[in-house]
């Protein structure tokens, strides 16, 4: 008995692999695709600026770093007992303007870096609506709880979040040829919007990614990946949402991350079960720290992760917390 739709997934050519370099861009979702990622220790870089829900953010902080745009004293301002930036997310916000300065260049190097050697540009989008300063003209990444009344509330149509997904796939052309985009949309809800306007937010960026992979040429390099329909259509139960009845839970999370090991980790597997036994065994504490038992277990903890670094000496393991 079949008691769910399974969405055909299709197989790419360039698939991830342990020698693949990553970048993460995009809405919380991809930072918990991203986390999986990070716990079977592939190489990467994730959120760089914090979460980015919309494309023209994600775009404008890719053109920072691709023209080597530092941010300057004029790019943050003084909110509720912090400094903050438009362009970035509030976990990059700081007490000192300095610091902020100091850390957003820092971001804007390391993407840099990694938009020059990734193999594999992962992005999800969130929304299509977006928010413009009143008093700048300009649309920013978030808010930082500035008063509403700063901001007038825009959705971007389709031709407008195509443009801009096909000015982030040149820029990083620019300066990488190579890359493959990965472009999928959040199942997370932004209920804040409306429920009509959530579905038509993402039905505009479902629509524009497309019609960017149809009218570009970009396959293979720019490829789809459906998490929003494995949550809308695979696993169609409120079982699967957190307690806020918007954001997938662990199950939901772990059960797309499963499809997206699928369709997107080549020949990995094994490796990728060696390596969840030693992060689990990482995790493993103890009743006596100074016995026998868990001596032995320490050695042979050990003796697994010197197995895995013989192969993949980028890998990091921290056996002293164990």
């Amino acid at each position: 008995m079949n008691l769910l739709t399974k969405i055909p997934l299709s197989k790419p050519k360039n698939p991830i692999d342990y020698s693949s370099q990553l970048l993460l861009l995009g809405s919380c979702f991809s930072e918990n695709i991203g986390a999986k990622l990070e716990h079977y220790k592939f190489q990467g870089l994730q959120n760089p600026f914090g979460i980015l829900f919309h494309p023209l953010a994600i775009e404008k902080l890719i053109q920072k770093s691709v023209n080597q745009e530092l941010f300057i004293e004029e790019d943050v301002f003084y909110e509720n007992e912090q400094w903050h930036s438009f362009d970035a997310h509030s976990c990059m916000s700081n007490p000192s303007k300095e610091k902020i300065i100091i850390d957003l260049n820092e971001a804007l190097s390391s993407t840099a870096a990694q938009l020059k050697k990734a193999s594999h540009i992962i992005i999800t989008l969130g929304t299509a609506w977006v928010y413009r300063n009143t008093l700048s003209n300009e649309v920013v990444a978030n808010c930082h709880k500035v008063p509403q009344s700063n901001f007038t509330k825009e959705l971007l149509s389709v031709d407008e979040v195509a443009e801009s997904i096909k000015r982030i796939t040149t820029l990083v052309e620019s300066i990488n040829s190579s890359a493959q985009f990965i472009f999928t949309v959040s199942p997370v809800r932004h209920l804040k919007d409306g429920f009509v306007e959530n579905q038509r937010s993402k039905a505009h960026l479902i629509a524009a990614i497309h019609q960017t992979i149809a009218t570009e040429n970009l396959l293979p390099r720019l490829s789809y990946f459906e998490s929003y329909e494995l949550m809308m259509d695979e696993l169609r139960d409120y079982r699967f949402y957190a307690k806020d009845m918007i954001h997938p839970n662990e199950v939901a999370i772990d059960y797309i991350w499963g499809r997206f090991v699928e369709v997107w980790i080549d020949d990995s597997t094994a490796m990728m079960r060696k390596v969840d036994e030693v992060q689990r065994g990482l995790q493993h504490r103890p009743f006596n720290r100074e016995g026998d038992l868990h001596q032995k277990f320490l050695k042979s903890l050990a003796q697994k992760i010197a197995y895995i670094k013989k192969e993949y000496p980028f890998m990091d393991f921290n056996i002293s917390k164990a």
